[in-house]
């Protein structure tokens, strides 16, 4: 599976934390995603995406096994959906999946660093 990340799965120790396998941060490679910004969700500390024309959201893409993958989707929970993206890295295009809020849950005033 591979994914783009784009909030705090960007920090190397969170990413090993929860992701449960020392090495997995040195597999992150950049990549951004066109055409979506990155913003808070709604009553979190935490950041969602939203479609906007012109804007891109600078992150990484990661590959993941099935382990990892399911350590992830426990840590992202139930707030947010995965979604199919296509982001740019400097190989190119790349098909990758995302984690992405439902559009009611930002909060489109407020970005996330």
């Amino acid at each position: 599976m591979i994914l783009f990340v784009y909030g705090t799965l960007l920090d190397a120790g969170v990413l090993t934390r929860v992701g449960g396998e020392a090495g997995l941060a040195r597999r992150l490679r950049p990549a951004r995603l066109d055409g979506w910004r990155r913003v808070v969700l709604r009553g979190t500390p935490y950041p969602t995406l939203l479609p906007a024309a012109g804007a891109v959201v600078a992150g990484a893409v990661l590959r993941v096994g099935a382990a990892a993958f399911a350590r992830l989707c426990a840590y992202e929970g139930s707030a947010y959906g995965l979604v199919p993206v296509r982001v740019v890295t400097a190989r190119g295009g790349l098909r990758a999946r995302c984690w992405i809020a439902p559009p009611w849950r930002a909060d489109r005033a407020r970005g996330w660093p």
